[in-house]
């Protein structure tokens, strides 16, 4: 007896500027503006195609609490907000290096010194 099994595709929602990285790195893209970001995602969770959407913080910062609504009883996909890399090079953030430096330490829990 065979089983069927259902493949779930993998996305990254993210501004025009950065999806073309996204893009050449081999992800399947969604792009949006700050101002459609949550609607598109939220279309996107209801069309049932992904299992894993990775969301730029810069345009949802807080992915889960954004679409909890649209979510609720589904247990796909999975939302892994990441972090907008134009925080980094952000005129506000004085030390783009201190910025990087925090990522890692808070992803991996400690620092790296090279």
């Amino acid at each position: 007896m065979t089983r069927g099994t259902s493949t779930q595709r993998v996305a990254v929602l993210s501004d025009a500027e950065t999806a073309t990285g996204y893009r050449l790195a081999g992800a399947e893209v969604i792009e949006a503006t700050p101002e459609t970001a949550v609607a598109e995602l939220e279309r996107v969770i209801i069309s049932g195609t992904y299992g894993l959407i990775a969301v730029d913080t810069g345009l949802i910062p807080d992915p889960a609490t954004a679409t909890a609504r649209v979510m609720r009883g589904r247990d796909l996909p999975i939302l892994l907000p990441i972090p907008s890399l134009r925080d980094a090079f952000n005129p506000d953030t004085v030390d783009a290096k201190a910025y990087m430096g925090k990522l890692v330490r808070d992803t991996i829990g400690f620092d790296i010194k090279l």
